[in-house]
C-alpha cells in the first residue's frame, strides 16, 4: 500500500508550519512563529491520522 492523502498533506503542512516557524524566529515576528508552531502540530496530527488509516489499512488485508 502506498501512502494516502492524510498522510501527504499533513507532512507539507508540517514542513510549512516549520519553515514559518523558523522565519518568525528569526526576524522576531512572534506571531509568525506562534502561526508556524500551531501548523506544524496541525500537520502532524493529519499525517499521523494517515499514518493510523494506513496501519488500519495493512491490519484489514492480513490473511
Amino acid at each position: 500500500m502506498g501512502i494516502n492523502k492524510d498522510q501527504v498533506k499533513g507532512r507539507i503542512e508540517e514542513a510549512k508550519g516549520k519553515v514559518k516557524e523558523v522565519v518568525g524566529k528569526a526576524v522576531g515576528n512572534k506571531e509568525l512563529e506562534v502561526k508556524g508552531n500551531i501548523q506544524k502540530n496541525v500537520g502532524a496530527v493529519q499525517a499521523s491520522v494517515g499514518d493510523a488509516k494506513e496501519d488500519i489499512a495493512k491490519m484489514l488485508k492480513a490473511p
